[in-house]
């Protein structure tokens, strides 16, 4: 590349051609076929963020941001080559203001990580996507998770951004301020963008209070209609759950041999969290057992004892590896779907129906409160494998769609959703996107290959 000098000095070390490295930058945790960057440079400051993306300008040089490389939809497959640029040495916590519960990081963050240094504040960023991901990663998939139904997505609680556009810029979007009447909303035209319309470097986020009491619950139920129905009738009922998870027998069957979890049948369940007062959380697990009861649920058991919260949250949060156990040589991938309240169970149950015809083991899991739910699709290590995991995906989408749903509540487009989000959004809708992308980055070098461009 032209620009390897110029990144050299600049870098140093932290500029790297090392196959290694542009291996382990080559792919993040999904199906998608891996493609080798030409380098791969890591950045400490958004200066460094900056004059990277001049150069790149400049040359005509492809770049894909990566942070964690969890994503799981090939958002950080460096498709056309060029720079990975690395965000995960990014991790100053940059300010916390604790009476106005709200903070500033760097994007290489995890939630993990911001919330071991809030612990002591009483306060905790809830945005809980169930993978060690960076704040910046998640504010660029625009990332959601079990406590969605409760707190929102990042888009909820991001209150500002700082992004280096494609030319070398540095833009500021937000503020501390709940909410503002003034200019374009800049900050939620870059979240969700995955990168192709600039490089997330900060993030200000919305904080909550760590509630006084949390407690969980589990339902198990004889079939998977009945733990269906007792979600749309929870959410209808407007009881302020804070998650709100349903496993079928087959995932929840993987979850006990992996996690262990002793005195449970492999039948579809409902994982449940309560946040509130000490009469609050437990008014709200007696109105679900009931609903619950009338929907053929049985064995409530509720709990406040953090250990085994902890335990029972690790398990949901594990299901990928516990779907991957349960069957030994296949791979998988994890496609996810969201469809409004009143149209999941024919959403959930249609995708069950499909799993079944298809002869493949694809255990269902999802954040169920607010319409979204996850398969895990195993694929068979035999030659139409990867083809027939496709063809079911395409089913659990398109029906998805046609119950005025979108093909990923929460894992983005990427590589693997592309040919979706036609159908989703229409021509014209698309081509507003195409315009924004070639005013924002006229080269095209911005993760180029994602979502609708080609």
């Amino acid at each position: 590349m032209d620009i390897e000098p110029e990144l050299r000095a600049l870098l140093g070390e932290r500029f790297s051609t090392a196959t290694a490295l542009r291996e382990q930058h080559s792919h993040g945790e999904d199906s998608q076929k891996p493609v080798l960057p030409d380098a791969v440079v890591f950045a400490e400051t958004t200066d460094e963020v900056a004059r990277v993306l001049q150069l790149a300008h400049a040359h005509a040089v492809p770049v894909t941001p990566f942070g964690a490389g969890t994503s799981l939809e090939g958002h950080v497959t460096p498709v056309r080559g060029g720079l990975s640029l690395d965000l995960s040495r990014m991790t100053r916590i940059i300010d916390v203001q604790a009476p106005d519960m709200d903070c500033r990081v760097e994007a290489g963050v995890t939630r993990a990580q911001l919330n071991e240094h809030l612990r002591d504040q009483g306060l905790f960023f809830p945005v809980d996507p169930g993978s060690h991901c960076t704040l910046g990663g998640m504010a660029a998939t625009r990332a959601s998770g079990t406590n969605a139904v409760r707190y929102g997505t990042i888009r909820e609680n991001v209150l500002g951004l700082t992004v280096v556009m494609a030319d070398g810029r540095i833009v500021r979007t937000g503020g501390r301020v709940r909410k503002s009447s003034t200019g374009y909303d800049l900050t939620r035209l870059f979240i969700g963008s995955e990168g192709t319309l600039g490089v997330i470097t900060e993030v200000g986020l919305r904080l909550h209070p760590i509630p006084e009491a949390i407690s969980s619950a589990v339902c198990q139920f004889a079939t998977l209609a009945g733990a269906v129905e007792t979600v749309m009738a929870v959410m209808g009922a407007a009881i302020p759950v804070a998650r709100i998870e349903i496993l079928d027998d087959t995932m929840l069957q993987a979850c006990i041999a992996y996690a262990k979890l002793a005195g449970m049948a492999p039948a579809p369940t409902l994982f449940l969290e309560f946040h509130g007062s000490e009469a609050g959380v437990a008014e709200q697990a007696k109105a679900v057992e009931a609903i619950a009861h009338d929907n053929g649920g049985r064995d409530f058991a509720w709990t406040r004892a953090t250990e085994e919260r902890t335990k029972l949250w690790q398990a949901r949060h594990d299901a990928y590896w516990a779907a991957l156990a349960s069957r030994p040589g296949h791979r998988a991938f994890t496609t996810d779907a969201i469809v409004p309240i009143s149209k999941l169970a024919e959403a959930i149950l249609g995708a069950k129906a499909d799993i079944e015809a298809s002869g493949l083991s694809a255990p269902i899991v999802g954040h169920v409160g607010d319409g979204n739910f996850h398969t895990v699709v195993l694929i068979p290590p035999e030659p139409d494998g990867v083809e027939r995991a496709w063809a079911l995906d395409a089913k659990i989408v398109a029906r998805a769609l046609a119950l005025g749903g979108s093909c990923s509540g929460e894992h983005g487009v990427g590589l693997g959703k592309r040919g979706f989000i036609l159908e989703e959004h229409g021509e014209t809708a698309i081509g507003v996107m195409r315009d924004i992308k070639s005013t924002f980055d006229p080269k095209g070098i911005l993760n180029p290959g994602k979502m609708f461009f080609q």
